[in-house]
């Protein structure tokens, strides 16, 4: 059994309050006759993030714009409002929506105005990788330089070198960030860096916590699970984005299985990634199922929509898998 170890992380981040008063941001109005464009496809360029709302819409975010799909069209509902590209999106408890860009800040969206939030505010860093809300209703923005979390009033920062690529709150109330240079956690009091036989876990993409309460890490040392005790390895193969389907499955997007190992670079062999399932039956047995559903350039978020249909993004747009077959949303007269 391979004894879990905790490090003291010192002088690596710390935490700086900023933003003492209460921050507006900069409030954008659009006409709410002409919100954005709409047409019967998605985006045509790289797509990190997917989630579904409360309404059932589907919101994308891409390096040309934020979407919103209905079910029947897609709308860019930041056409008018920036020419930024996005990373990330999150609907807060409140029904309100958070847009993560690289280079311009977040923007919150009410579903009427956008405020833009960035460095002058208060934020971190504009570069905003991930979103995030806790259990109190903070929201987390994690950035290049470190995390954000925001109040409703100010921002609080912490500043981590590398920069963060997620962030999850677990069952006890531990910060977990998922940061290039290690993976920390945060009790409220301190940090530590979190290691596996003393080395600490470089360049995670994405944590979570399944629902038997075990966390799941994946980066370039491949697919973990950490049950509070006992660390297991599903894959050494780069893994990117994680996610647990409403039958515990696990979806990963990471290296294919016969891809050469990762080269180094932040973004691994782009050629030769795939869309993966691990059965969720199977995943306390030595060889669990595992299931390459589509293999592509590049994979990034993936979600599950109320319908068990699993979306993905890549570098040409947004993807839908049924179970079955895989819609693309392709503009079918401009590309190919």
């Amino acid at each position: 059994m391979t004894k879990y170890k905790y490090a003291l992380f010192l002088m690596i981040a710390f935490c700086t309050s900023c933003a003492q008063n209460q921050s507006e941001g900069k409030k954008i109005i659009i006409n709410s006759e002409n919100k954005g464009v709409i047409t019967s496809y998605g985006p045509k360029w790289i797509t990190r993030n997917i989630i579904q709302d409360r309404k059932g819409n589907i919101w994308i975010a891409a390096f040309d714009g934020i979407f919103r799909y209905d079910g029947k069209s897609f709308t860019n509902i930041t056409s008018k409002v920036s020419s930024a590209r996005f990373f990330s999106v999150l609907e807060d408890s409140k029904g309100n929506l958070w847009f993560g860009s690289i280079g311009s800040g977040v923007y919150y969206y009410d579903g009427k105005s956008f405020t833009n939030f960035t460095t002058g505010d208060g934020l971190i860093n504009n570069r905003v990788s991930c979103i995030y809300e806790d259990k109190a209703g903070n929201i987390w923005f994690g950035t290049e330089n470190g995390a954000s979390c925001y109040d409703g009033k100010s921002f609080r920062n912490y500043w981590m070198k590398g920069g963060v690529n997620d962030i999850i709150e677990d069952k006890t109330g531990r910060f977990w960030f998922a940061a290039w240079n290690n993976t920390f956690v945060y009790d409220g009091k301190k940090f530590t860096i979190f290691t596996h036989n003393g080395k600490p876990f470089k360049n995670v993409r994405s944590i979570i916590e399944d629902k038997k309460g075990n966390t799941w890490l994946g980066g370039v040392d491949g697919l973990w699970r950490y049950d509070g005790s006992t660390f297991t390895n599903f894959t050494q193969k780069s893994v990117g984005h994680i996610i647990e389907d409403k039958k515990g499955n696990i979806w990963t997007s990471s290296e294919s299985a016969d891809s050469p190992a990762w080269d180094g670079s932040r973004t691994g062999n782009i050629q030769s990634w795939a869309l993966t399932r691990y059965d969720g039956k199977s995943l306390s047995d030595k060889k669990p199922t595992v299931t390459e559903i589509t293999n592509k350039g590049m994979i990034f978020g993936i979600s599950e929509d109320d319908k068990g249909s699993i979306w993905f993004g890549a570098f040409d747009g947004v993807h839908r898998y049924d179970g079955k077959t895989i819609t693309d949303f392709k503009d079918k007269k401009g590309q190919k």
